[in-house]
């Protein structure tokens, strides 16, 4: 997974049938950008069997800047980058930091279908925090759904049982608690600064940080490896660029639940590259997190149209 796409535009009103190629294309932006941080996981999982998180997190920050940069440049210019406020850049980066090595921590023993259901629970961690930090109005059903998802959790990671209540299935908590409070942030800069500036230095921050937590077991990258970090820097570059002109051209409430189309990769490369599959109790778990999830995504939009009739 990734860091949260930066904030959308609201379209402007237009006829029925530009109406429906502007939502129809960023339903098939969704999807792509889906896949491509579907891929993207897959390289992830790939590189953590062979060099530290944190040297794979530097990586995944590194090889998606140069292409990143090179389109901020081109359409904002270099000024635009440094009109930020700095100290909630520095914050996102070092969330971006703590939620990709503990996402590439848990991809070394866990199959992708099981971490992407357990991660399912950030959209769920994001109404909830948008309470203290955003003021934000979240009623009685939206807590119900809450707890659901949170139940749907126990159910994956099974702490009684032979489950998955591990290091491992910790980490992807910390890590959605990561992407839940760096959304936080992104809707806190999204108010003045550029989404250009916002992706650089996400980018940025996290390959430094990475890297110089990663600096004393830095291990020599092995030429074998070099068109899979290749890899990982476009897919994930053009997995962000897809997902940011998707929330530009399409509502939240249509595009949001798109996300869950991960699940769908994630057992199609668990099975592709690794030969396994979820069990019956993830599936159940994972099914029980994307309803609340769901759920919680109408009730938003049902919450919006009575805010703004």
């Amino acid at each position: 997974m990734d860091a949260p796409a930066p904030t959308h535009d609201t379209a402007h009103a237009l006829d029925p049938h530009a109406e429906r190629k502007r939502r129809l294309r960023a339903v098939g932006l969704m999807l792509a950008a889906v896949a491509m941080f579907s891929l993207m996981d897959s390289v992830l999982k790939v590189l953590s069997a062979h060099y530290p998180s944190f040297q794979v997190a530097a990586l995944r920050g590194a090889s998606s800047l140069p292409i990143v940069l090179a389109w901020a440049i081109g359409t904002v210019g270099v000024r635009e980058l440094f009109r930020v406020r700095w100290s909630l850049h520095l914050l996102r980066g070092a969330l971006g930091v703590l939620m990709m090595v503990s996402f590439v921590f848990a991809l070394r023993t866990l199959p992708l279908s099981t971490t992407y259901s357990i991660f399912f629970v950030a959209p769920l961690l994001i109404t909830a925090l948008s309470v203290p930090f955003l003021g934000e109005k979240v009623g009685p059903r939206r807590w119900i759904a809450i707890g659901i998802g949170l139940i749907g959790v126990l159910v994956v990671l099974r702490p009684t049982g032979e489950g998955v209540l591990s290091l491992a299935g910790a980490a992807v908590l910390l890590s959605a608690l990561g992407y839940a409070v760096s959304a936080i942030t992104v809707r806190l800069l999204a108010k003045t600064d550029s989404v250009q500036a916002m992706m650089v230095w996400l980018l940025a921050l996290m390959a430094l940080g990475a890297g110089v937590l990663a600096a004393p077991n830095w291990v020599p990258v092995r030429g074998e490896h070099a068109w899979l970090i290749a890899a990982l820097g476009v897919a994930g570059a053009l997995g962000q660029y897809a997902i940011t002109l998707a929330f530009k051209w399409g509502e939240a409430s249509l595009i949001a639940p798109l996300e869950y189309t991960a699940l769908v990769w994630g057992v199609c490369l668990d099975l592709a590259i690794w030969g396994v599959l979820p069990d019956q109790v993830t599936w159940i778990g994972a099914a029980i997190i994307v309803a609340s999830g769901l759920y919680l995504l109408r009730r938003e939009k049902v919450h919006v149209e009575s805010e703004h009739p």
